[in-house]
């Protein structure tokens, strides 16, 4: 492994960087990368930043999107660059079948490998990891890699902070989970006084769905929520026919399981969405209720105690069949 005092030096000279994150960015992942990515290039480093796949559009008005390079639609040239990279940035995951094939590039690739994440249970394939589960965000262990291990602040410019700030906001529930703690305010205050304007960011965010978008968070919560009182469970669960019929577009999705949550007495939330490859599962919980649990025991996923997902090669309804079944076990919990 690199030691701080090595890593320092390493980026003390222009490098190769490479920076991605996990298929299907999140505001985190991509506000992580983008955040780092404004950062590197300050100082005078090549870097690119490689999703595996696309990603919503209300995420797209961040700083640099333009120069992301999404691997589905650009296979060459980002296995060119991870080949000629000297540096590797793995931001929001710790595992590298998260970044679908590209994984195996940046498995086989000679470059240094710097992971930077907050969920359980790291792959051991990194050479330097700034790693705490109890982050609210990869973007918080950015700016906390800048700030406090490169000692860097005056790196953080109006860009880098208002893509950090996305990825922190968007990762705590807009400030509202428990991971938000009194350090996480304090340091979206600074990102603030440092030029990210935390109004438009929100409104960027949460205030840009598109008509479609909106009908069919209507129709999910007219037609399709479940709600299973003796378990105080709720359940949304989508066919690939009903996504095609309202046009569901990357991120359309994002977000709808909260609703269910947010309904008064449910502590466990689910949306079950059939795609064409797979069955995904969105869970959600509150308080102590492990929902990466559940995740990770029956549907091959994980993540954090109040935020999981998982798959399955199942049709639909057995995979929501199954789901309920489950609640049985851990009746006791949803119901104390």
């Amino acid at each position: 492994m690199l030691t701080l005092t090595e890593l320092k030096s390493l980026l003390a000279t222009p490098q190769r960087i490479v920076i991605t994150t996990h298929h299907k960015p999140d505001g985190d992942a991509l506000g992580s990368s983008l955040g780092l990515y404004g950062y590197l290039i300050q100082k005078g480093h090549h870097v690119r930043v490689i999703t595996p796949t696309d990603y919503p559009n209300f995420l797209h008005w961040m700083p640099n999107n333009s120069d992301v390079i999404i691997f589905t639609e650009a296979q060459e040239e980002a296995a060119k660059l991870v080949d000629e990279a000297s540096i590797i940035f793995c931001l929001d995951f710790n595992t590298l079948s998260r970044i679908n094939e590209l994984g195996e590039l940046v498995r086989a690739s000679g470059a240094k490998k710097i992971m930077i994440d907050h969920h359980l249970e790291p792959e051991d394939f990194d050479d330097y990891r700034h790693w705490d589960i109890n982050a609210c965000a990869a973007a918080q262990l950015v700016y906390d890699f800048i700030v406090n291990q490169l000692e860097d602040e005056a790196g953080i410019n109006k860009d880098v902070a208002a893509c950090l700030y996305t990825g922190i906001m968007t990762d705590s529930g807009s400030f509202r989970f428990p991971s938000a703690t009194s350090e996480v305010y304090r340091i979206a205050a600074n990102l603030i006084d440092l030029g990210a304007e935390h109004w438009k960011i929100h409104q960027l965010v949460y205030d840009n769905a598109s008509e479609d978008r909106l009908r069919f968070l209507g129709y999910c919560l007219s037609n399709k929520l479940e709600v299973l009182r003796e378990y105080n469970t709720a359940i949304i669960s989508v066919t690939k026919d009903e996504l095609a019929k309202y046009h569901s577009a990357t991120g359309d999705t994002e977000g709808v399981v909260n609703y269910a949550l947010s309904i008064n007495g449910i502590r466990l939330a689910a949306l079950i969405v059939e795609r064409s490859d797979k069955v995904k599962l969105s869970v959600r919980s509150t308080g102590d209720f492990p929902a990466n649990e559940i995740c990770k025991k029956y549907f091959n996923g994980g993540g954090h105690r109040n935020a999981a997902g998982g798959a399955a090669e199942k049709p639909l309804n057995v995979v929501v069949d199954e789901f309920k079944s489950i609640l049985e076990e851990y009746k006791n919990q949803l119901i104390a």
